[in-house]
């Protein structure tokens, strides 16, 4: 049986989104256990950030030795406002996900294709038809994502188990948690805003300059400045920049996140303007579907493995994982 050449290369940006998908989700598995070590997530992101621009310069050499595209001031530019797209994307994710919880991170995420295709529309990547049947469902997806991300950031249902009284960080003191949750939302509908607007940006530059990988390079370059400053001013042990043979060593190599980052902007320059949104929805309902997994079987694994002794006091709270908030049994 013969094999279609052309079918399998029209295959080929799913399964790259695939892999993309699979990588982030591995990756955030390495940086949970280095966390839970106490290592610095910032600190992370500095030393990958490094490692990934240090990589990508040797790439350039390596394929763009002969012919390199012409570089001017312009486009340089346009490398750093990339850059600051992707650090304020990260920045605004961590302070989100800091004032709500993965779980509303994780919803947010669907601003991403509506961003994405309202900006293509805006910047005129991609041309809205009302009697096209794929413009119809691409217009539905978005007014669907913006009305769900409302409906998630403003109305937060009660909690599963009675809410333990005495918890809570200093954050939480200054703010109630409705108002807690609701800023959480709008940290991430900007982090998801600049994921859009990083996409979008990219595929410009791509237009005028296509050696992907010393767009790469100066995206990890520039992201090293912007991200070392920001840890400079976040970090202030100095003993959390000292990384040891430990997982915090092997969650900086890991996410030395060159290959996704690559594949990313190689799709970004390989597929058609008019499917970048049905991609994008396609992915990240699949991805979705991963995390939910995810964070299920991280509940059910410290559900099942939790020793229900009432009269020890540290037993009183059961931490829901992607679930929840630290919850206290009510004895009635």
């Amino acid at each position: 049986m013969g094999v279609d050449m052309g079918s399998m290369r029209a295959a080929l940006p799913s399964v790259g989104m695939v892999i993309v998908l699979l990588a982030q989700v591995s990756n955030m598995e390495v940086i949970k256990a280095a966390m839970s070590k106490g290592i610095n997530k910032y600190v992370i992101i500095v030393y990958s950030d490094a490692l990934s621009s240090l990589f990508f310069l040797f790439c350039s050499f390596l394929f763009h030795r002969s012919e390199r595209p012409q570089l001017t001031f312009s486009i340089l530019c346009s490398f750093f406002l990339l850059s600051v797209f992707g650090c304020s994307s990260q920045i605004f994710s961590f302070v989100g996900i800091q004032y709500s919880s993965p779980t509303l991170s994780t919803a947010m995420l669907n601003l991403i294709p509506a961003f994405t295709f309202v900006l293509a529309i805006i910047f005129r990547l991609e041309k809205l038809n009302w009697e096209n049947k794929s413009s119809q469902a691409k217009s539905l997806g978005t007014f669907a994502s913006i009305g769900g991300a409302f409906v998630v950031t403003f109305y937060k249902g009660p909690p599963l188990i009675g809410e333990l009284s005495h918890s809570g960080s200093p954050r939480r003191l200054l703010l109630s948690p409705q108002l807690s949750w609701i800023l959480g939302g709008f940290f991430l509908a900007a982090e998801a805003f600049m994921n859009s607007a990083w996409f979008i940006l990219q595929a410009l530059i791509l237009r005028k300059f296509a050696a992907v990988l010393i767009i790469m390079f100066y995206l990890f370059f520039f992201n090293t400045i912007l991200s070392t400053a920001f840890a400079l001013i976040v970090v202030s042990e100095p003993s959390d920049w000292k990384l040891g043979l430990d997982i915090g060593l092997v969650a900086v190599l890991y996410s030395v996140s060159s290959y996704w980052h690559w594949v990313s902007s190689w799709l970004v320059h390989m597929v058609p303007v008019e499917n970048w949104t049905s991609l994008c929805i396609n992915v990240q309902a699949l991805g979705h579907c991963l995390l939910y997994c995810h964070g299920c079987r991280h509940c059910r694994r410290r559900f099942l493995s939790w020793k229900f002794n009432w009269s020890n006091d540290n037993c009183s709270r059961i931490l829901c994982s992607d679930v929840g908030k630290v919850q206290r049994r009510k004895d009635h």
